[in-house]
């Protein structure tokens, strides 16, 4: 089995988060990303990421892809991160460009490498549960560097905005093949998916680097080929190549385009309910904080239309 000196973790943040700028945006008009708010008062969703990342991996071996146009907030957010582990996205192109973004960059540097893949804004109630299936995700990899696994969790309901993994096994105690992804049912559909014991999708992912870019070779390799010349050409010193690739590019979803597409080429692992919330929307956010303890005139006062910002932008309260 291979050792941490080849375990890394990449976290993605370099997303615009459109759909919560009613809470994260400030009385003067600035929209803030919302990787770089906080929820719990004190560090950013980003960093909170970074401290998950970094229960699978050494610290140098944790990364993180941002956006170019978001460093005034990740100058400061990813201080302490290994500058050449900080993968920047020249513009946005989607999650898929994201990741492959990622993907070369460390099969550059270490072609057998085993990579877990985490969201920058998602919340867990229970730190704990999530480590410990984050771990024998990567050992799991480690050992079947041809595998990839994805997590999944038991659903509180249907939600038409996340996804949805259908296994091959209703109950899961032992990564099973996936029948099919959905990513965004209808309301209708995502009940037929619990019926039949789909699990939300996490958007955690573990594989080899190689296994991981296998995932874009049937439908975009040709894209995997010019990132690649793109980023071989930059290191030889032509700094605007990636700019130049990403501007000739259109978007790619990794969700919709790839995992959906690829799914049965992946094994789902399931985690434990631990309390887990994709903050991708307005409603999300309230019920978090109000199962984090949060009174109703809280929530209010940070939600309602007098004060639009939830989130506390990280070092600036």
């Amino acid at each position: 089995m291979r050792g941490m000196a080849e375990t890394w973790s990449v976290v993605l943040a370099a997303g615009e988060g459109n759909r919560l700028r009613t809470l994260t945006t400030t009385r003067q008009g600035l929209v803030i990303p919302k990787q770089y708010c906080s929820i719990n008062r004190s560090s950013c969703l980003l960093q909170d990421a970074l401290k998950r990342a970094a229960t699978v991996a050494m610290p140098s071996h944790v990364c993180t892809v941002v956006a170019d146009q978001h460093r005034r907030w990740w100058t400061s957010a990813i201080a302490g991160l290994n500058e050449s582990n900080v993968f920047v996205q020249p513009r946005d192109k989607g999650t898929a460009y994201g990741i492959l973004l990622a993907l070369l960059k460390l099969e550059m540097r270490n072609p057998s490498a085993i990579v877990t893949l985490l969201p920058a804004d998602h919340y867990f109630r229970d730190e704990e549960a999530i480590t410990r299936v984050l771990r024998i995700a990567g050992n799991l990899a480690s050992a079947n560097p041809d595998a990839t696994y994805l997590l999944g969790t038991d659903p509180e309901g249907p939600d038409a905005a996340l996804g949805y993994i259908l296994p091959v096994e209703k109950a899961l105690d032992k990564p099973a093949g996936i029948v099919g992804f959905t990513e965004k049912p209808t309301t209708d559909y995502a009940r037929e998916l619990l019926s039949v014991g789909a699990l939300w999708n996490l958007f955690i992912l573990a594989g080899s680097v190689g296994a991981l870019l296998e995932l874009f070779e049937e439908d975009y390799a040709e894209k995997v080929g010019q990132m690649r010349e793109a980023m071989n050409c930059q290191v030889a010193g032509d700094r605007q190549s990636l700019d130049k690739f990403y501007a000739s590019v259109a978007p790619i979803d990794f969700a919709l385009d790839v995992l959906e597409v690829q799914a049965t080429r992946l094994q789902v692992l399931r985690v434990p309910n631990c309390g887990w919330t994709d903050l991708g929307t307005p409603q999300r956010v309230e019920a978090t904080v109000r199962r984090m303890g949060a009174s109703g005139d809280s929530v209010r006062r940070h939600i309602g239309t007098n004060s639009p910002l939830f989130f506390d932008l990280a070092g600036q309260h």
